[in-house]
C-alpha cells in the first residue's frame, strides 16, 4: 500500500442549522409586519426560524445510513498534492512528477508549492488539516522534497524572482530562496522523524521494563455550569420564546410595541438554542481507555461509537500540539494537545482527539502500558527574571564583587574588600530569604513592604548562613522561615526524644523540668492546613466587582423582561418598571453580598494547602506530603486553570475562584510549596557572573 495522507476533515453526517443567520433576520423582520390574520403571523414567525434545523436535518433523513458526503478534503498521495471533493474527484491537483519540492513556512504556517515554472501557495496547514510531522513524514516517504524557511509565503511569490527562476537549472533555484532555512524547525522534524523510524523497527519493550496491564481511563474535565444544566436552560429558553409569540399572537397582535416584543422573544429564543448547541458541542467530553491490547478513544470528531486502534497496528504515538475538528464549523481548528498514531510503515493511521486532557497523565498512562510516546521535545528552560534592574550597575564596574554586610547597612565590595556601594539601614524595610527552585534567594522590601529588588544568592556571591548571621547581628530586619522551621523542628525532635525516654540521668530530668511547656507542644500533633499559619489568599478585587456587576446585570435584565411581560396586567410596562428595576438591583447587590461575605479562601502554608470560607467553614484541605505542584494548567479549555497537582501530576483540586497570581507564587515560595506542576521545566540557573 502506497504512503498516503489525508486531511482532517469533517463528514456531512453532523445535524447543523443551515443559513442561521438569514433566516433568523426574516424571523425578526416578520415579527415587524402586521400580518393578518394572526394566525399565518405566528405561523410564519415559528416556521422561518425552524427552518434553518429542519434544512440540516433534511440531510440527515434522506441520506442513506453509510451514503453520507464528506466534506472536501486534501490528500497528499503518489498522484500529488489533491483536493477531493464530496463526490470523491479531486477539484485541484498538483501531479507529483510537476511538484519540485513542498515549502513550508514558519511565520504563518502556509504550505507553497514550488515547481518549474515558479511558486503557488496552496494554503495555510491548519486550513488543509494536515499536520507539519506527518507531512514531512509522508512527503520524504514519496520522495518529494520538504523545505522549512523562516518567513512568509508572501515573501516567496515575488513575480522577478519568479522569472528569474524559470530557466534556472533545480540546484540554482534551491539556492535562490528569498527566505532563510528554519534549521530549528526543521531539526525539530528531522529529530522527530528519527524517533518514529528508532520506534518502527524496535521489536517491543525490553524484558526489564514494567508493562502494567491494568485499564486505565481519562477524561476531560466535567464542564460548569453540567451538560444537562445548559441543555435545560438552553430547552427553556427556547420554550419560553414560543410561548410568548404565541401569547401575543393570541392576544390579537397589538401595535407596533407588541410586535416589537414578539421580534425580541423570537430573537432570545432563536440566540438561546445555537448557544445551547454550540456550548454543548463545544462541551463534549473526550474519554480515553488504554490497556495494553488497544486504545479506545470517545469524543469528538471520533464517531459515536469511538475510535479504536490496536496496539499491534501502532508503532509510536506523538503528542503534542495539533488539529481537531471544529465542533460548531465542521472545519479544522488548531489543538492545544493531539495525539498521532503512525504504523511501523511510517504512515498515518489514526488521529486521536485529546484535547482538554492533562498531557502529563496522558503521556505516562501510555508509556506505562508499552506504548512508544514522542514529544516535541522539552521546552527551553524558562528565562529568569532575576529582578536586578533595582541595583546599580556595580556587576559591569567591579566584575569580583560580592554582596557584604557590614556598618548597619548592605554593600557591593571589591576583591579587596573595599565596600564600593552602600544600602544604607533606613532603605532596608525587610530582608527576606527563600528558596526558588532549589536556589537561595534574597528579597529586599523598602520601608513601606514594597518590593525593589530580588536575586539569587549565587549571583551576589554570599552564603544564605552569612547572610542571615551578618544581618541579625547588624540589626537589620531578616526572615528566614525555612531555617525558622528547620529549628523548631530540630527542637521539637530533641525534646520529644528526651520525654519519650523513662527515668533517665539527673541531668536529663532536669532538662525535662526545666522545658515543660516544650514537652507538652512536641507531644501534641503538628497542625494541619487548616491551624498552621500562613498566607490566606482571597480573591482580587477587580473580580469580585466584575462579579457583583454582573450579577446585579442578570437581576435588572430579568427585571426589565418580567416587566414587558407582565407589565400589560400590573398598569403597563413604565409603572411596572419603576418598581421592578430597583427591586432588580437590590436582590442583585443583596444576594451576592450573602453570598461574598461567606465566600472562600485560599490558605497555604507549610502544612499545606486549604480553602475555608471566611466563616470558617473546610471547603478541601491537603497536607504538604501530598502536594506536588500549584500552578496554572496550560489546557486552554479547563476552567477554572488555577490547580493542584499530586506528586505524580494528577489534578488534586481545582481552585473555583482567581487569586492574585503573584502573591500566590510568593506565598507558596516563601511556605515551601512548589509553584507548577510536577517534573516542570526548571528555570535555569543563575550565571556565576552578571
Amino acid at each position: 500500500m502506497e504512503h498516503e495522507l489525508v486531511g482532517l476533515h469533517g463528514t456531512g453526517g453532523r445535524w447543523r442549522p443551515v443559513a442561521a443567520g438569514p433566516f433568523t433576520l426574516l424571523a425578526v423582520a416578520l415579527a415587524l409586519l402586521p400580518i393578518h390574520p394572526v394566525e399565518l403571523w405566528a405561523a410564519l414567525i415559528c416556521g422561518v426560524a425552524a427552518m434553518p434545523w429542519l434544512l440540516g436535518a433534511a440531510p440527515e433523513v434522506l441520506s442513506a445510513p453509510g451514503g453520507r458526503r464528506h466534506r472536501p478534503y486534501w490528500r497528499l498521495s503518489a498522484a500529488g498534492l489533491e483536493r477531493i471533493g464530496p463526490g470523491g474527484l479531486p477539484i485541484v491537483r498538483y501531479e507529483r512528477d510537476r511538484i519540485e519540492a513542498l515549502v513550508i513556512t514558519t511565520d504563518d504556517g502556509v504550505l507553497t508549492v514550488a515547481h518549474k515554472f515558479g511558486r503557488t501557495t496552496v494554503g495555510g496547514l491548519v486550513t488543509l488539516g494536515m499536520e507539519p510531522l506527518a507531512l514531512f513524514v509522508t512527503a520524504r516517504r514519496l520522495g518529494v522534497q520538504v523545505r522549512i524557511l523562516d518567513g512568509e509565503a508572501a515573501d516567496l511569490l515575488d513575480p522577478a524572482l519568479d522569472r528569474a527562476l524559470t530557466d534556472a537549472p533545480a540546484t540554482v533555484r534551491d539556492a535562490l530562496d528569498p527566505l532563510p532555512r528554519d534549521h530549528v524547525a526543521e531539526q525539530r522534524l528531522l529529530d522527530q522523524e528519527a524517533a518514529l523510524l528508532a520506534a518502527a523497527h524496535d521489536t517491543g519493550p525490553d524484558a526489564g521494563d514494567a508493562v502494567r496491564d491494568d485499564e486505565v481511563r481519562l477524561a476531560t474535565p466535567a464542564p460548569r455550569p453540567g451538560r444537562g444544566r445548559i441543555a435545560l436552560l438552553g430547552t427553556v429558553a427556547g420554550l419560553l420564546g414560543i410561548v410568548m409569540v404565541l401569547r401575543i399572537a393570541a392576544e390579537g397582535g397589538g401595535g407596533f410595541g407588541t410586535r416589537l416584543a414578539a421580534g425580541c422573544w423570537a430573537l432570545a429564543a432563536i440566540v438561546a438554542v445555537a448557544g445551547t448547541r454550540r456550548r454543548l458541542l463545544a462541551s463534549t467530553p473526550v474519554e480515553w481507555t488504554v490497556t495494553r491490547e488497544r486504545l479506545r478513544v470517545r469524543g469528538r470528531p471520533a464517531p459515536r461509537q469511538g475510535l479504536e486502534v490496536a496496539a499491534s497496528e501502532v508503532a509510536a504515538l506523538v503528542l503534542g500540539p495539533g488539529l481537531r475538528i471544529d465542533p460548531a464549523g465542521g472545519g479544522p481548528r488548531p489543538a492545544d494537545l493531539a495525539v498521532l498514531a503512525f504504523d511501523h510503515r511510517l504512515r498515518l493511521v489514526a488521529r486521536l482527539p485529546a484535547h482538554g486532557l492533562d498531557a502529563f497523565q496522558l503521556a505516562h498512562a501510555l508509556d506505562e502500558r508499552g506504548y512508544r510516546v514522542i514529544t516535541p521535545g522539552a521546552r527551553p528552560p524558562r528565562t529568569p527574571d532575576y529582578g536586578l534592574e533595582g541595583l546599580p550597575d556595580v556587576f559591569a564596574r567591579v566584575p569580583g564583587g560580592r554582596l557584604v554586610v557590614a556598618d548597619g547597612a548592605l554593600g557591593w565590595a571589591d576583591a579587596a574588600g573595599d565596600v564600593v556601594v552602600a544600602m544604607p539601614e533606613d532603605r532596608i524595610g525587610g530582608i527576606e530569604l527563600l528558596t526558588i527552585s532549589g536556589h537561595a534567594w534574597m528579597r529586599l522590601y523598602d520601608s513601606e513592604g514594597a518590593e525593589f529588588f530580588a536575586a539569587p544568592l549565587s549571583a551576589l556571591r554570599i552564603s544564605r548562613t552569612d547572610l542571615r548571621e551578618g544581618a541579625r547581628r547588624e540589626g537589620l530586619p531578616v526572615t528566614d522561615a525555612e531555617y525558622d522551621a528547620y529549628l523548631s523542628a530540630a527542637f521539637h525532635s530533641a525534646v520529644s526524644t528526651l520525654s519519650d525516654a523513662p527515668g533517665g540521668p539527673p541531668e536529663v530530668t532536669a532538662m525535662k523540668e526545666a522545658v515543660p511547656a516544650a514537652a507538652e507542644l512536641s507531644l501534641t500533633p503538628p497542625p494541619g492546613p487548616v491551624a498552621a499559619p500562613g498566607a490566606v489568599l482571597d480573591a482580587t478585587r477587580r473580580s469580585r466587582i466584575a462579579t457583583y456587576a454582573m450579577s446585579v446585570l442578570l437581576c435588572e435584565v430579568v427585571a426589565v423582561l418580567g416587566s414587558v411581560w407582565l407589565g400589560p396586567e400590573l398598569g403597563g410596562f413604565s409603572a411596572t418598571a419603576s418598581w421592578t428595576a430597583p427591586a432588580g438591583l437590590l436582590v442583585g447587590l443583596g444576594g451576592y453580598w450573602l453570598y461574598d461575605r461567606n465566600r472562600p479562601q485560599l490558605k497555604v502554608s507549610t502544612a499545606g494547602l486549604a480553602v475555608v470560607t471566611r466563616r470558617g467553614r473546610v471547603e478541601w484541605e491537603l497536607t504538604r506530603d501530598r502536594v506536588g505542584g500549584v500552578g496554572i494548567d496550560e489546557a486552554a479549555e479547563r476552567m477554572p486553570r488555577l490547580v493542584v497537582w499530586s506528586p505524580s501530576g494528577r489534578v488534586l483540586r481545582q481552585v473555583s475562584f482567581p487569586p492574585d497570581l503573584a502573591a500566590l507564587r510568593r506565598a507558596c515560595e516563601r511556605h515551601g510549596v512548589p509553584w507548577g506542576p510536577p517534573d516542570a521545566d526548571r528555570p535555569a540557573p543563575p550565571p556565576p557572573e552578571l
